[in-house]
């Protein structure tokens, strides 16, 4: 299985899928690369060259106690992308991954990056303050913080029903995709996931979304209970110069059944387009 050295002597892990056009893919917190599984062989199966990476500190990358901070995955994706001489490159990035996504396209990504997908992003930036009102109080955040450390294995199993919308009336989400969340989430370091919570919620993209100059597919569920959409989609298609908005009406979080086709096919479409 490939592995990759960053510069700080972290390995991390990805999968290569596939010839053609590349495409990376950037998974959300507290996941892995596995978490684009469908994706990778659409994409694969359909001409492209499927990247997923496991971000430091979770699936089968290494675990570092430093760097669990958006800039270092944005760097992180910089190196994996210069090793493997990526040209011509579409990033596609969920939740956590879509802010890294958007952060190595605006910072790193100049001469390499064509377009960027996001789906259920948190740019701009998450959390409450004086200057984001409409932001998610940063108590939520702690809570998120003392799950964790009370008990990571129940509290994956908990977010799974909010992240794929499995506490709405009438939700085909089944046990097996709530199971698979928690078998990634546990797959995540513990001081890591911890760290990144401050990372995805915390940090600003609202200078790195007026800073893309390639076009940016926005994709975001309107029952998106974990990022929701007037905090985050509604206020990153305001900001970026070449963006198209995709609403997924009753759509949660997590992208699975029919949010995945939709999602899918509209992926493939603008990365032809």
């Amino acid at each position: 299985m490939p592995y990759f050295t960053t510069s700080d002597g972290t390995q991390l892990f990805y999968r290569d899928w596939g010839t053609g056009q590349p495409v990376v893919l950037s998974h959300g917190w507290p996941l892995s690369g596995d978490a684009w599984d469908v994706e990778l062989k659409l994409l694969a199966d359909n001409g492209y060259r499927a990247i997923a990476h496991d971000r430091r500190g979770h699936g089968r990358s290494d675990q570092p106690f430093h760097g669990n901070d958006m800039d270092t995955y944005a760097k992180d994706l910089a190196e994996l992308v210069d090793h493997l001489d990526l040209r011509d490159l579409v990033v596609v990035g969920h939740s956590t991954g879509g802010g890294e996504a958007v952060r190595y396209a605006a910072q790193h990504g100049q001469g390499r990056v064509v377009k960027v997908v996001t789906a259920g992003a948190v740019p701009p930036v998450m959390v409450q303050s004086d200057t984001n009102p409409e932001g998610t109080p940063l108590s939520n955040f702690d809570d998120i913080r003392a799950g964790l450390i009370a008990d990571a294995s129940q509290f994956y199993r908990d977010l799974a029903f909010p992240f794929y919308g499995a506490n709405r009336e009438g939700s085909q989400v089944t046990e097996g995709a709530r199971e698979q969340f928690w078998r990634l989430g546990m797959s995540a370091g513990l001081h890591n996931a911890y760290e990144c919570v401050k990372a995805f919620s915390e940090t600003d993209f609202t200078e790195d979304l007026k800073a893309l100059d390639v076009p940016i597919l926005i994709g975001h569920g309107d029952d998106d209970q974990i990022v929701p959409i007037h905090d985050a989609a509604q206020k990153s298609i305001e900001l970026v110069k070449h963006g198209t908005l995709k609403v997924y009406p009753g759509a949660p979080h997590g992208v699975y059944g029919e949010y995945r086709k939709a999602f899918d096919a509209d992926l493939l479409e603008f990365i032809r387009s």
